[in-house]
């Protein structure tokens, strides 16, 4: 891992660039001494310098916790595949002319979440070398699906908040059923682009004991602020 760019953010908060083979990310630690690691992913391929993700990120810093977010493969300004870019551009038609999307979204979000999981533990190896950096991990993001997936296949991860603002495959609603870490499940309950019930269905599939579900009138931009403190309240009681 090879940092870029480091500057101290008025919180006191240390904002690292860094640069893993070809994996480009950031890092937020909050202080000299030793703290839990926070994943942060934002939704199926955005950016890492999302507004939304940063301030998300810098906040849950500030709170005592170390955040990590990646590009991760086909996110942000990393190459896009052919086969991406046309179910993408599908997509754009199918929801102009209002014609089904669920197999489009299929084709599109799958193989993200099958590319960027390996990258994302890839990651999570070389973050956990580092200094001042030894766990316990949760996962805290709007992609459900990777954070369906990572929690299902690492370990290491011992709490998650999910945001219920995005398509979620066939294969990860499966893998729900398996997740057994405490979870947070946040649900915009006019959110248009996500059927409301499909959300529901989702949260009753988890496997946790412990899950938790915060439903908030608006649409899919309109999570209110104080979700941000509710989220590191959850996160404090199992990391700290």
């Amino acid at each position: 891992m090879r940092f870029l760019s480091e500057r101290r953010l008025d919180d006191g908060v240390l904002e690292r660039e860094f640069l893993l083979g070809e994996i480009p990310g950031t890092l937020w630690t909050p202080g000299p001494g030793p703290a839990p690691l926070v994943l942060m992913a934002h939704n199926n391929g955005l950016p890492k310098a999302d507004p939304r993700l940063v301030a998300r990120a810098r906040y849950t810093a500030a709170r005592g916790y170390t955040v990590a977010t990646i590009d991760a493969a086909g996110c942000g300004d990393r190459p896009r595949s052919a086969a991406a870019e046309q179910a993408r551009a599908d997509l754009r038609g199918a929801l102009r002319a209002g014609e089904p999307v669920d197999e489009l979204f299929e084709s599109l979000i799958g193989p993200l979440v099958e590319n960027a999981a390996p990258e994302w533990r890839t990651t999570l190896d070389a973050l956990l070398e580092l200094p001042r950096i030894g766990g316990p991990v949760a996962y805290s993001g709007g992609w459900a699906a990777l954070g369906i997936r990572l929690a299902v296949t690492e370990p290491r991860i011992v709490a998650a908040g999910f945001f219920a603002g995005g398509y979620v495959p066939r294969a990860q609603r499966e893998e729900a059923r398996r997740v057994t870490v405490p979870l947070l499940f946040l649900l915009q309950w006019d959110d248009e682009g996500n059927p409301r019930q499909r959300a529901l269905d989702l949260f009753d599939a988890f496997g946790s004991e412990e899950k938790t579900l915060h439903a908030n009138l608006g649409g899919h931009t309109g999570t209110p602020w104080f979700e941000l403190e509710d989220g590191c309240r959850f996160l404090d009681r199992h990391l700290k």
